[in-house]
């Protein structure tokens, strides 16, 4: 037999000291207990969290006592402790460089293949280019890659470092790099068929970044099988917003950039 009526008093308030208190940590994911809304801290300040679901969509609540679920439960959410000072890092993982001046820059250039992969470049390593000195462009392709080379007229202390995408055996891409034999040229991809795929599909929330059928436009493709009601520039703008650190890449774009920002700022 029960004691009394077990339906009565409030579930979400019981008695002090019942409810754990669970620090807001980044990718927690929670549920708000009076509307149900379910989603991963995104944000946490001293009276508020940010939620985001798997839509994308955020919402606000405040760190009031037994106001969240997890694994059903109800929790206190709070603030997290600020973790131990130490060197300050930049989005690329080095340790930044505090006060910085660009410096002038340098002849040498790293050419990409278009807009966003110069955004995603300059998000992560934007701090550590301006230490050192080195333009980013973007070339619209890679096409005429053999021509902008000499264009370029690159030589010892003059150097190019160009970054591919879909940089595999066979591909149109890989013969179009092995044209270039300059000794001051580094040629590098990643095996990706679009920087969007550079990007970790768990940053994004989503299981996998989905296989396009031959003869679709790739981008478009993706955006339609994610079901994002959206054009390519708000898919990618909401893809980069994504972005923080270099633990938001895959390692195979990871390695290559870290190359090419070497062998442009290599002593001659």
């Amino acid at each position: 037999m029960y004691e009394g009526d077990v339906l009565a008093g409030n579930w979400r308030r019981p008695g002090k000291g019942k409810i754990p208190k669970v620090a807001a940590e980044p990718d927690l994911v929670v549920e708000d207990a009076d509307s149900g809304f379910c989603g991963a801290v995104v944000a946490c300040d001293k009276e508020a969290v940010t939620l985001e679901d798997r839509f994308g969509r955020r919402r606000l609540f405040p760190l009031a006592p037994a106001a969240f679920l997890l694994d059903g439960k109800p929790v206190t959410l709070v603030r997290p402790t600020a973790a131990p000072a130490g060197p300050r890092r930049s989005a690329s993982g080095s340790i930044a460089v505090e006060g910085l001046r660009a410096r002038v820059a340098r002849e040498s250039r790293i050419y990409v293949e278009g807009v966003h992969d110069a955004a995603l470049v300059e998000k992560i390593w934007g701090h550590d280019l301006r230490v050192e000195g080195v333009v980013v462009e973007y070339l619209e392709g890679v096409d005429d890659l053999p021509a902008i080379v000499a264009e370029f007229d690159p030589g010892p202390g003059r150097r190019l470092g160009v970054l591919v995408d879909h940089l595999v055996p066979g591909s149109k891409e890989s013969r179009i790099a092995a044209e270039i034999t300059s000794p001051d040229v580094l040629v590098v991809g990643h095996p990706f068929v679009d920087i969007w795929q550079a990007v970790k599909p768990s940053v994004l929330r989503i299981p996998a970044w989905p296989d396009v059928p031959r003869g679709v436009p790739w981008k478009e493709g993706v955006i339609a099988a994610l079901g994002w009601r959206m054009e390519p520039a708000d898919a990618w703008r909401r893809i980069l917003g994504a972005v923080s650190t270099f633990t938001d890449l895959e390692p195979e774009l990871l390695g290559r950039v870290e190359e090419l920002i070497d062998f442009v700022t290599e002593a001659p």
